[in-house]
């Protein structure tokens, strides 16, 4: 299994597991463990690095105090060999919960002085949580043996491993997320808004050689590790980074510690306080040294994702300098508080991403003080909108601002990124398309219609400080519109093809063989299919063939780029390689979104990435490997793991069977064709059985019985007609036909899947690296051919829409409606009744402007 396959296997059991324990609690127990078995099995890979082999292992214990300190001294801890993940699940069905507190005890015990703050009190939550798991010492020994199977498969031993560890740990906490609801903003920002705030902060840090950045509401860390990762593409190096993190809540800071040591940061590069960010501002000395320590906190970065208008307590906050230069956050509302915490911690040369709710653009009194200072002071760099219901637990519209303690600039950017999402669930998500186009505007800082635009100090100056996205971008879309003169008397306004602007200018004489006008204002579609009309027009087929040339050699491009660089590409930096070469490619084509198409290739990125990630670690030979394909069957009662055939380890089936098994795949499509054929010509049959027949309970036990001389034998006994038993006869022999095909083809798809494993086994390098082309560069390819089309596909839609808009006038309406009126008031007419009928009748006949 890859890494998503393996995060979504482990994620479903889990979610069953915990039954009726909150996902918010059942989190840290699933966590935890996954964070002992890291440090487990990181001690084992150390030892054996050291020449310890399985054999001595058992000898590692506390009694030999020269490993012990070696250990410590080196890592950091040291885990008893009696202690080790490994050890528990050797132990099977002798593990006790017992062995679990013990081993978590002596943990805290033998903690290296030099790791404490990373390590100490890091399991504490796990600790006491124990007990929740069951009842009785046998329920909870079963639910923790049963969390370490679910849990044991994960690697943590190869060049790939904190990818494939995060990336699970980092998929656990979204799905924990997504199912906590209010309490999941305590620890979780979404990946795509983690991901958003990273590119703008990276774009800002790329050209330094080492940096220091902050998340003062660290919650799992995952925002944090987001913008070191990003920051790191352009850096070249991890170990360059230094991350300070603050969590009020205990069993979140250590969250927050659990996934920076399993994402391979250096310890000396882990600085983390649990502690009240607003009410204990970081210290300016250390406080087991005091005397010979003072390190205020500046910071290169700060990113935070702070609770939405917490309440907090000002008194006495005055004299504080994070708050002294612009003034208190109100009592009821600590979102200013956090932003000037943020900002105080800057360095002179850094940047900032909060994200808050958007009530802080536009609320008066003490935050209206607060937004001006900061405007006046030049602080506030960009403002995103976000969509709404972005974040779980809550649906309010949230933004991300972005300040600087140093602009030369005064101005500040307002994006209103609010319309780009998709719907996945009951949230909205930003698409990698949103993401892109959103940064691209603020690292650029440029206009773009409907969506960003830099404003002027001024301007936010006579609008009194009011930072309200719409005062500044109109992102809403043109309310439709009926003309007058066109609904009474037909015609297309030329206002309204006008509106299709970037269409005529991409096709210049394209409107003129379209329509023909009526007088300045009005004109009339001279042609009667618009798709023939728009797709065989000169300036139609001028741009897709500038389309086509312009990626001609993209086939060519990504071939030399992903297969010929396969193993030395660097694949954090690859999709911006790509993407880059994309909008150039389009950079004189009118009418593509370069956005659309980064979407496309984002879409097919993900796969490649994987595949990569798989290759470049396990080498070449993965591509010609398949896996057992595991799954979750009922026995006894019970849900066990079972095989069910074998999978590719990187090349799907269906891929191999289309291209290399093509004739065999044929011959199974063609039986399972006739096996519809057969369905629907015995139903077709059937039907032609009278009514009566069909009611019939000899026909019905026919019907069912599937073996010919078994329907001869009821019909004969039940003294069927002729004509049904020639019917019923000819069905039993198409049942017949059925029953063996069915038979034929289950046989088939075994004999082919058989084959199939075969054949990957047996690849040459050749036709592994051809299955591969097909499986990351055509599907791009393809993608990428097909804009065109779809472009000119929308046009002409708008095109039909706006010809029938007045294709029908009103006075035809009214002459219908006339015309229907009177025919129903004639039929009203031949009606006969009583006395009240008619008084009911000739009324409606007056209504409907009938004569009486």
């Amino acid at each position: 299994m890859n890494k998503q396959q393996l995060a979504s296997k482990i994620w479903e059991s889990a979610n069953k597991m915990r039954s009726k324990i909150e996902a918010n609690e059942y989190k840290d127990y699933i966590l935890g463990f996954i964070f002992y078995k890291f440090l487990s099995d990181k001690q084992v890979k150390f030892l054996k690095e050291h020449d310890w082999t399985d054999e001595y292992l058992p000898d590692v214990t506390e009694d030999d105090a020269e490993t012990m300190e070696f250990v410590r001294s080196n890592i950091g801890y040291f885990i008893s060999y009696e202690n080790l993940f490994s050890t528990w699940i050797a132990q099977g069905n002798d593990f006790t919960a017992a062995n679990v507190t013990d081993a978590l005890s002596a943990f805290s015990r033998l903690i290296n002085t030099s790791h404490k703050k990373v390590f100490d009190k890091i399991f504490v939550t796990l600790e006491t949580g124990l007990s929740k798991l069951g009842e009785s010492s046998g329920a909870r020994t079963k639910a923790i043996r049963d969390l370490l199977y679910l849990i044991k498969d994960i690697p943590m031993d190869g060049k790939q491993d904190y990818d494939v560890l995060g990336f699970i740990y980092e998929y656990l906490i979204s799905n924990f997320a997504a199912n906590a609801g209010k309490k999941a903003g305590e620890f979780y920002t979404p990946h795509e808004v983690s991901l958003l705030m990273s590119e703008i902060v990276a774009d800002h840090l790329k050209d330094r050689a080492e940096i220091k950045i902050y998340d003062p509401t660290s919650g799992s860390g995952s925002l944090l590790i987001n913008i070191g990762k990003c920051v790191a593409r352009y850096m070249g190096s991890d170990n360059n980074i230094k991350y300070f993190a603050q969590e009020l809540k205990e069993n979140t800071y250590n969250l927050t510690r659990m996934n920076l040591v399993m994402r391979g940061i250096l310890p000396d590069n882990i600085v983390t306080r649990n502690g009240d960010t607003l009410e204990e501002d970081w210290p300016f000395f250390d406080e087991n040294d005091p005397v010979n320590t003072y390190a205020p906190l500046y910071v290169d970065a700060v990113v935070s994702n702070p609770p939405y208008s917490q309440a907090w307590n000002p008194t006495d906050k005055d004299s504080d300098p994070r708050y002294a230069r612009f003034g208190l956050a109100p009592k009821g509302k600590a979102d200013y508080a956090f932003l000037l915490h943020d900002l105080y911690h800057l360095n002179p040369d850094g940047i900032m991403t909060i994200v808050l709710p958007h009530g802080v653009l536009f609320r008066g009194g003490e935050e209206g003080a607060i937004r001006k200072n900061l405007i006046e002071n030049n602080h506030v760099d960009a403002i995103i909108g976000l969509p709404a219901n972005i974040f779980f637990g809550t649906g309010i519209p949230t933004i991300i601002m972005v300040l600087k303690q140093k602009r030369d600039n005064t101005d500040v950017l307002i994006v209103d990124a609010s319309k780009g999402f998709a719907k996945v669930g009951k949230n909205n998500v930003l698409r990698a398309c949103d993401i892109k186009k959103i940064v691209d505007v603020v690292t650029s800082r440029s206009d773009t219609e409907k969506f960003s635009r830099v404003v002027s100090r001024d301007e936010i100056r006579r609008n009194e400080y009011n930072l309200n996205i719409p005062r500044y971008v109109d992102s809403s879309e043109k309310a439709e519109s009926w003309d007058i003169y066109a609904s009474m008397f037909g015609g297309i306004p030329e206002s309204e093809l006008a509106d299709l602007h970037e269409y005529w200018q991409a096709f210049p004489t394209l409107k003129a063989s379209l329509f023909a006008s009526d007088n300045a204002a009005y004109c009339h579609a001279k042609v009667a299919d618009f798709k023939d009309a728009v797709f065989t027009h000169p300036d139609v087929a001028a741009f897709t063939e500038n389309y086509r040339s312009a990626f001609a050699d993209f086939d060519a491009f990504l071939s030399a780029e992903l297969l010929d660089r396969m193993m030395e590409l660097n694949p954090s930096k690859e999709e911006s390689i790509l993407s880059d070469d994309i909008f150039s490619r389009l950079s004189g084509i009118p009418l593509v979104d370069k956005y659309a198409a980064y979407q496309l290739l984002d879409d097919v990125w993900g796969k490649i990435a994987v595949d990569l990630e798989v290759i470049r670690t396990e080498g070449f030979a993965a591509v010609k490997q398949v896996d057992p394909n595991m799954v979750l069957k009922k026995k006894d009662g019970k849900d066990q793991e079972v095989q069910d055939g074998w999978g590719g380890h990187v090349m799907p089936f269906a891929l191999v069977q289309e291209t290399l098994l093509a004739s065999n795949l044929a011959a199974l499509k063609a039986d399972e064709a006739r096996l519809s054929e057969i369905a629907a010509e015995y139903e077709s049959l059937l039907e032609e059985l009278s009514e009566e027949d069909k009611e019939c309970d000899f026909v019905n036990e026919a019907k069912d019985a599937f073996v010919p001389k078994e329907i001869t034998k009821t019909l004969k006994a039940k003294d069927a007609e002729p004509e049904t038993l020639a019917v019923l006869r000819k069905v039993s022999v198409l049942m017949n036909e059925e029953k063996a095909l069915k038979k034929q083809v289950k046989e088939a798809e075994k004999d082919l899947h058989i084959l199939t494993k075969k054949t990957i086994e047996a690849l040459d390098d050749a036709q592994a690296m051809q299955l591969i082309k097909l499986k990351w560069v055509t599907p791009l390819v393809e993608k990428m051919a097909g804009l065109p089309a779809a472009i000119i596909n929308d046009f002409i839609a708008k095109l039909i829409a706006l010809s029938k808009k007045y294709e029908t006038t009103f006075a035809e309406v009214d002459h219908q409606i006339s015309e229907t009126e009177s025919s129903l008031a004639n039929l009203l007419g031949e009606l006969t009744g009583n006395e009240f009928d008619m008084q009911g009748i000739n009324e409606l006949k007056k209504l409907l402007g009938g004569i009486i």
